[in-house]
């Protein structure tokens, strides 16, 4: 009986699936895997070897909502993402605007200036910040110096204060970042749509509001989304520059999830469930993201 010969788009589509195995194996074994382990984790309490089903099975995620201090992580997460994410897109769309003016001199070297914080490790740049707004750092002598302050601030020994030092390090550091997303949906917009404008007689501002704004919302909306997307799992701040205090005031989820970990007697199952909330943040606010952007009918 003689066998049937395979046709060219079956010959590709199994070639396609070889090298795409390799990959796919390791993302379920590395990713998918530890999710699930997670997962299952959530529902457990105990420690090391003895963990055993919680009872009732969903105790840990019903002891979140009772946990002052998981509740003080997300309020001061959350005020970090409101303080942080509007200011810093709008600050790395307006130096895109700047830096992408074909007549500006030197632009190479400011689109530099401005991205290499992100370049700049996560540890190092907390410990700069850190240094800076000590008692005896470059802030307050500036501030005395100028005489704003009679005497140095403790910036870092007050709650409000070291949340706002948080929120202008990651202005700082993530400003460039996003700023290198506009300036390649600003390379994208066609110029003959800036020519036809200005042959309608709108200024500046009218085509940046009512043209580039709009014409980057696809952009915007990506941004935002890996901005909240960070700003939710927000970590080594809390820990090197912080290190969650004064008494919780500037601790982020992720931090305490750590602390339930590896500080004291640990208990994974109640931080599996923590980070669960955290993806279910996440979700949310993505697919809020995803509505609010889709420019579709």
């Amino acid at each position: 009986m003689p066998t049937k010969k395979l046709t060219l788009e079956k010959k590709q589509k199994i070639q396609g699936w070889i090298f795409l195995a390799p990959a796919a194996l390791l993302i379920l074994i590395m990713s998918f895997w530890p999710i699930i382990q997670a997962l299952l984790m959530s529902f457990q309490s105990g420690t090391g070897s003895a963990m055993t089903w919680a009872t009732p099975i969903i105790k840990n995620y019903a002891s979140i909502f009772k946990d002052s201090i998981f509740l003080t992580s997300m309020g001061n997460t959350f005020f970090y993402l409101i303080g942080e994410v509007p200011i810093m897109l709008i600050l790395a769309l307006i130096c895109a605007q700047l830096l992408n003016q074909p007549n500006l001199r030197f632009k190479g070297i400011f689109r530099t200036c401005i991205f290499l914080p992100c370049a700049t490790s996560l540890v190092a740049y907390s410990l700069i910040f850190r240094t800076l707004f000590a008692n005896d750092g470059l802030v307050n002598v500036l501030l005395c110096n100028l005489h704003i302050l009679s005497e140095p601030y403790a910036f870092l020994q007050h709650g409000f204060s070291a949340r706002v030092v948080i929120i202008l390090a990651l202005i700082w550091r993530w400003t460039g970042y996003n700023m290198v997303f506009f300036l390649a949906g600003l390379q994208g917009i066609d110029g003959s749509v800036y020519e036809a404008a200005d042959i309608d007689g709108a200024n500046t501002f009218q085509k940046f509001i009512h043209m580039t704004v709009p014409l980057l919302r696809s952009t915007i909306t990506t941004c935002a989304i890996m901005s909240i997307n960070g700003t939710l799992q927000l970590f080594d701040e809390s820990v090197n520059l912080t290190s969650g205090g004064p008494g919780n005031a500037s601790i982020t989820m992720s931090h305490y999830i750590y602390n339930r970990c590896f500080d004291g007697v640990a208990n994974f199952g109640y931080a599996c469930a923590c980070s669960f909330v955290i993806l279910i943040l996440v979700a949310i606010l993505s697919m809020i993201q995803n509505k609010v952007g889709d420019t579709r009918d």
